[in-house]
């Protein structure tokens, strides 16, 4: 089992509960606040746009919570996924380093969403919701809710970010052939979009403007609630199955991670990996380097302000404590749809805040040179988005060679790459373009932070 390459768990070995890492936080978490009142938000403020049950994990200090066998019979049919030894991938770097990846692209939906969509429709129909509406920036998360709503018999409809809506086709008929409607966004649908096309009839979109168009869809319709794919706690709750299997698995091989890294825009795949472990550094003291990585073009950790800030470009949402660089930030139309954010989940902003994890910021150039490194010996073609792990992972590797260590590396791969070829096509024809945000634009955006007393 010690040489293994794929490192796999039994079903009656997959995780039946979810970890919460409130309840071990060495500094609580600070309190979304209500727009208006500048108050923390209670149950009752998110009861129009939540179901209760997910409410109550948002909030919930408990620190395992049991997954209801309902959901548990939906995630064996990819679940557990494999963590594979990339064996020929370290021969290729020609380094001492061992390096794992989790491989989440196992799903129906081809990505890790599907750990909390299927959670979220599955609350939503035990309380009667008929209709769900929801964002998607790369289509990940629209394909994996479109597939969990068709389960429980919920209609959906999707607000897909306009650039990745037209780069990205397939992610809208996956989310079609699952019975979701999906269009671009903004839109005319919403009095949100129709400002903004108002002002920008060319706007590429963001996923804050998608965002305002859903809870605006939500709160106009007493059948419809909201459902977010990352930054909030109970999806972040959700996605720690990832890394609960993880640990299992290197008990199975008698190994413990150095070094973790995940890509992050609003952090589910990456706090779903990385969350587990952040507790062993908390509570069991351990070592580990935890890497959160971003895009360039998108740096909220690593040039935003930790500040309060809406979720979403028009001010309908909560205020969050997070990493953000301003609600009004417009990203520019990189491959790596689904890391288009203008803010990073309170509980990663948090964690960071606390230095229990790192991050960094790098080029989309170099994420594809690491995909193709990693196509070509290992086989798998990933996501853009996961490209930032892979990219980060290959760095260390790298500096492992140069210092001899071998350290035991591991990374998320959060999904395939199987409707992003355009954008292998753009690097392989050398017209992939390297862009980072400029620094005076991010100062721009922040001046429209709401003001909020500490």
């Amino acid at each position: 089992m010690r040489d293994a390459k794929k490192i796999l768990l039994t079903e009656k070995e997959m995780p039946g509960q979810w970890y919460n890492i409130q309840a071990d936080l060495p500094k609580p978490l600070p309190p979304a606040l209500h727009p208006g009142t500048g108050k923390p938000i209670g149950p009752d403020d998110l009861a129009p746009i939540f179901p209760m049950g997910l409410i109550q994990q948002e909030v919930s200090q408990e620190r395992f919570i049991d997954i209801p066998e309902e959901i548990q019979d939906i995630y064996r049919i990819w679940r557990p996924s494999p963590l594979v030894r990339a064996r020929n991938w370290e021969k290729a770097l020609d380094t001492p380093a061992k390096i794992y990846y989790k491989w989440e692209g196992t799903s129906p939906a081809g990505s890790h969403k599907v750990n909390t969509s299927v959670p979220q429709a599955y609350y939503n129909m035990k309380e009667g919701v008929k209709r769900i509406a929801t964002e998607t920036g790369a289509g990940q998360w629209g394909s994996a809710l479109a597939f969990a709503c068709n389960l429980f018999g919920i209609e959906c409809k999707v607000y897909m970010v306009k650039i990745s809506f037209n780069q990205k086709p397939y992610r809208r008929l996956l989310m079609e052939t699952w019975g979701a409607k999906c269009i671009p966004s903004p839109s005319t649908d919403t009095e949100a979009g129709r400002k903004v096309l108002a002002e920008n009839p060319d706007s590429p979109g963001s996923l804050g403007i998608a965002i305002s168009e859903a809870v605006e869809d939500t709160i106009k319709r007493d059948d419809t609630r909201y459902s977010l794919g990352s930054v909030l706690n109970h999806v972040m709750l959700h996605q720690t199955i990832i890394g609960l299997e993880v640990k299992k698995q290197f008990e199975k091989i008698g190994e413990y991670p150095d070094i973790l890294v995940g890509c992050v825009g609003g952090g589910s795949n990456f706090a779903g990996f990385s969350i587990p472990f952040v507790r062993d550094k908390i509570v069991d003291k351990k070592k580990t380097r935890i890497i959160a990585v971003e895009p360039l073009a998108c740096p909220s950790l690593t040039k935003g302000l930790y500040r309060y800030d809406f979720g979403d470009t028009s001010g309908l949402t909560p205020l969050l404590r997070m990493f953000t660089l301003g609600h009004n930030f417009m990203p520019a139309p990189i491959h790596a749809g689904g890391l288009r954010y203008h803010g990073m989940a309170p509980i990663i902003s948090h964690l960071y805040d606390l230095k229990l994890i790192e991050a960094v910021a790098v080029h989309q150039r170099p994420v594809f040179e690491a995909l193709i490194s990693f196509a070509r010996t290992e086989g798998h073609v990933l996501a853009p988005e996961t490209g930032h792990a892979v990219r980060t992972a290959m760095d260390e590797a790298l500096k492992c060679k140069q210092s001899g260590e071998k350290k035991v590396i591991v990374f998320n791969a959060s999904g395939h790459g199987h409707f992003d070829m355009g954008s292998y096509e753009r690097y392989l024809s050398n017209n992939l373009e390297d862009y980072e945000y400029p620094d005076e634009l991010v100062k721009e955006a922040q001046k429209h932070l709401p003001v909020v007393p500490e």
